[in-house]
């Protein structure tokens, strides 16, 4: 079927018609639930182990075989189901269940899916069964880049500021303050522990446009919506820019003026999105309005300016850019969303510079491996679209670099990562996977310096011994691919962990083995 034709996402109208039916499973008891699609990051085991936990008789089924899952089959060791069906799928477990709670990676139009509508079997996810059961306070980030660093440094913050309230509430310990959740995308599920949430909680949530899909027609009124940026990503999911668009606005659309909207006022349509809550903007140019805006001198290669917040008709110029240790434009554009948020979370400047001294960064993000002979390496592998590796390859503006780029075909526009390469300091480039061959005609047809060495990889380690050899003291080599990983690697981690591991594999004898950078 065509990306035309194929069904996508349309908002507003939300499928309401399965509600009323799964707002009477107050309890999961000796119901048949199929869980579709178990998945490495959470979200499927977290729904395995509470629904067993609540007793339900449940089911996993996944195309993947079991030795491609034996790190989440391991993870549910504790607590198992009733049954394992891996390696395919079979249609009594949709046919015959009492509920099927599918991954937000399977489409809504999944066959599978469209076999359990078919005979009245309703369907949820992870992301709803939580939200339905939750009583704490969310605040809510998505994005096209970006969302997972402000997300943690948004939990961080709240984290480091409410620690200090617990210090000031000693000698009143009636007055305990809230706890801080992190859950959504980022990595684990809140579900098995939703029991624990007060509603005085703090719930930060990463969510991506499939669980906003999924969660359209709850109408979701986070306290917080943070927007951090609009980009087209996941066309070959949802098949048209609009329907991806729908699927983010989900994330405000529904508040009201008694819930906050923090949104960036650099992104022209992330500004005009529809929402009826009150808004908050961001930006690394200050738009004069309430907000927390970066202004003052700055240019390409130093960019340290002073930071306005406005608010309740007050105006405080902060140091802000000072306290964010994290390298790129990019990145003092994440601590200006996350800082904003949790300024209307309730928290206050003091702890602000503390909270934003101490965040170390993530994983896979501009992260720091290792020096080789006067050689950097950072692992940027959850660049996954082009205009995050361009943010990436801009963050080393006066430094030679080697940057490695390509990966998984989403069917998106690869010409800001080309751009980006063009107004790069490049000392050589590497193509890897499916849009290697793509990336490499596009730089050369738009005016790539002859004398430019670069490769075509076919493998990472063939990558990274060419940028072995092709680098000078003082380069930096960058794995920032703009693309998924899913050609050559079952997700951005472990395309992370083999750069990591190839970096480091010298042995320690070796006087040019690589030593961690600071």
């Amino acid at each position: 079927m065509s990306r035309q034709t194929r069904s996508a996402f349309r908002f507003p109208a939300p499928d309401t018609r399965q509600l009323p039916l799964l707002r009477m499973i107050d309890s999961f008891r000796n119901l048949r639930v199929t869980v579709m699609g178990l998945g490495s990051f959470g979200g499927g085991i977290g729904a395995v182990r509470f629904l067993v936990q609540s007793g339900a008789r449940v089911t996993v089924t996944d195309l993947r075989e079991a030795g491609e899952l034996q790190e989440s089959v391991a993870a549910l060791a504790d607590t198992p189901p009733a049954a394992w069906h891996l390696g395919g799928h079979q249609p009594a477990d949709f046919e015959g269940a009492d509920l099927v709670v599918a991954s937000p990676a399977v489409p809504t139009d999944n066959p599978w899916l469209q076999r359990a509508r078919s005979t009245g079997v309703p369907i949820t996810s992870e992301i709803e069964l939580f939200w339905e059961r939750q009583r704490g306070r969310v605040v809510a980030v998505t994005g096209s880049n970006g969302k997972s660093t402000t997300t943690k440094l948004l939990h961080h913050l709240l984290t480091t500021v409410l620690s200090q309230g617990r210090q000031e509430t000693t000698r009143r310990p009636s007055a305990a303050p809230p706890r801080v959740w992190l859950g959504g995308n980022i990595g684990h599920s809140l579900l098995p522990c939703v029991g624990e949430i007060a509603p005085r909680d703090w719930v930060v949530l990463e969510l991506s446009s499939f669980q906003l899909e999924n969660l359209a027609r709850l109408a979701p009124t986070p306290e917080v919506s943070v927007v951090t940026n609009f980009t087209p990503n996941h066309l070959d999911r949802h098949h048209t820019l609009d329907a991806y668009r729908q699927a983010k606005q989900v994330i405000c659309r529904f508040q009201t003026d008694r819930h906050w909207a923090i949104r960036n006022l650099d992104d022209r349509e992330v500004a005009t999105w529809p929402t009826g809550a009150r808004t908050i903007g961001f930006g690394l140019v200050d738009h004069a309005c309430e907000g927390l805006f970066a202004r003052g001198p700055g240019t390409r290669s130093q960019f340290s300016p002073e930071v306005v917040w406005r608010f309740a008709g007050r105006e405080e110029v902060v140091p802000l850019a000072d306290w964010v240790p994290l390298p790129g434009r990019h990145n003092l554009a994440n601590a200006l969303a996350a800082t904003a948020a949790a300024l209307m979370c309730g928290g206050q400047w003091s702890g602000m510079e503390t909270g934003l001294r101490g965040f170390v960064g993530l994983p896979h993000r501009l992260e720091p491996v290792g020096e080789l002979r006067g050689v950097r390496y950072y692992n940027d592998s959850k660049a996954t679209t082009p205009e995050a590796a361009a943010l990436a390859l801009q963050a080393f503006p006066q430094t030679p670099l080697l940057p490695l780029v390509g990966g998984y075909d989403k069917h998106i526009d690869l010409g800001p990562l080309v751009s980006a390469l063009h107004h790069a300091n490049l000392r050589g480039v590497v193509f890897l996977g499916q849009t290697g061959p793509e990336l490499e005609r596009r730089w050369q047809a738009e005016g790539a310096r002859e004398s430019l060495p670069s490769l075509q990889a076919t493998t990472l380690a063939e990558a990274v011994d060419w940028c072995r050899r092709m680098s000078h003291p003082g380069d930096v080599v960058l794995l920032s691919p703009g693309c998924a990983s899913h050609d050559w690697f079952r997700n951005y981690e472990e395309r992370g962990e083999l750069f990591r591991r190839l970096v480091l594999s010298r042995d320690d004898s070796d006087p040019a083995s690589p030593a961690p950078v600071p």
